[in-house]
């Protein structure tokens, strides 16, 4: 029997923000510094699980740096935080295809927001490759929960010895192993390549 592989989707196949991103995200709020970075990821874990939405979350981040976002500045910056999230590793991108190819059973667990989620689902076809997608917005959970990781054992129907987890994080990667899970922590596509052909 063939193992299941559960990819992480930021820091494995797509990128973390970059640098250019987070200039336009500062300059869309017209406020940088600490004080808006520390609100953006303290908020975050709400949005992600799909507690708040887009502008709802905007709003909070404007509340707790003593800033006002207008409807119009709000848009701006779910535009930009989007386009921040959406470069892709090619490279990778090509190895979950070549896994697809094979026949190899996968998933994807994300901490993701709607606006971001549907984002990728209009212009990524490749998540196609996985019949499995949890989404943190639509799930309600996100890592490192342990149910995060429960709902993926239970959609993969697969036991969770069976179950490759790879993340960039190892705290996330700590957590799927306390559930039973493999665990890899993501480092290069090649050394992920040298685990995946242990991993049968």
């Amino acid at each position: 029997m063939t193992g299941t592989v559960l990819f992480d989707l930021f820091g494995v196949i797509a990128r973390h923000q970059s640098t250019e991103g987070k200039n336009r995200l500062t300059r869309t709020a017209g406020v940088a510094g600490p004080a808006f970075w520390d609100a953006y990821w303290e908020l975050r874990p709400p949005y992600d699980r799909g507690d708040v939405n887009g502008p709802g979350y905007w709003r909070q981040v404007a509340d707790a740096i003593g800033a006002c976002f207008d409807d119009r500045r709000i848009t701006d910056l779910v535009e930009a935080d989007i386009a921040s999230w959406s470069a892709v590793d090619d490279t990778m991108v090509a190895l979950v295809e070549e896994l697809a190819a094979t026949g190899r059973h996968m998933g994807l667990l994300s901490n993701i927001p709607e606006e971001l989620a549907s984002h990728y689902e209009a212009h990524h076809a490749w998540l196609k490759c996985f019949p499995v997608r949890a989404f943190s917005c639509r799930m309600g959970h996100a890592k490192p929960e342990r149910e995060a990781y429960e709902w993926c054992q239970h959609a993969l129907r697969t036991e969770p010895g069976r179950i490759l987890f790879v993340d960039d994080r190892a705290d996330n990667v700590r957590a799927a192993e306390a559930l039973g899970m493999q665990g890899h922590l993501f480092t290069t596509p090649g050394r992920l390549r040298q685990a995946l052909i242990q991993w049968v």
